[in-house]
């Protein structure tokens, strides 16, 4: 399946990171391995669950960055000898990406019975917050149009 923005893209301005990232998923959407669920918890709380079995704690690697996060694991050699009849438990490498909203950020990892659970909070500055704004009555403040020439008249 192909997904064809162009449409969206000629009527908005500065999507592109979100429409080429739509793209970029579309395109790469084959393999599902790990497979993953992704919750949200509360209203700014996030939860990436990952099902790892038989990876350790020390063949994970978490790497967070502005607006990526990339979970990747490597099995060790030794980890494919044996003699196996059927070997049906995957027991390959595997990199995971996520891209983030701005604000989000990995809050706490955890690994038990093999499931990776990556915690995830949005924390927006106060200064990004919306802000209530209170409505005076009376005459608007006069304004400053003339603030050059009276700084002038003080310094004669």
């Amino acid at each position: 399946m192909r997904l064809d923005l162009t449409p969206y893209r000629r009527s908005t301005v500065g999507f592109d990171r979100l429409f080429d990232m739509l793209e970029s998923n579309a395109r790469n959407s084959v393999d599902n391995y790990p497979p993953f669920n992704l919750e949200r918890v509360a209203d700014d709380r996030y939860r990436i669950t990952l099902a790892v079995a038989g990876f350790s704690r020390e063949e994970i690697e978490i790497t967070a960055q502005q607006g990526l996060l990339v979970v990747s694991g490597k099995k060790d050699d030794k980890a494919g000898a044996g003699n196996f009849l059927h070997l049906g438990i995957a027991n390959r490498g595997f990199e995971r990406r996520f891209e983030l909203a701005d604000f989000v950020f990995v809050e706490d990892a955890r690994l038990n019975d093999g499931l990776l659970v990556i915690d995830l909070v949005r924390q927006v500055p106060e200064a990004m917050k919306p802000k209530s704004v209170a409505i005076k009555t009376g005459a608007p403040l006069a304004a400053v149009d003339n603030a050059p020439e009276a700084e002038q008249a003080k310094a004669a």
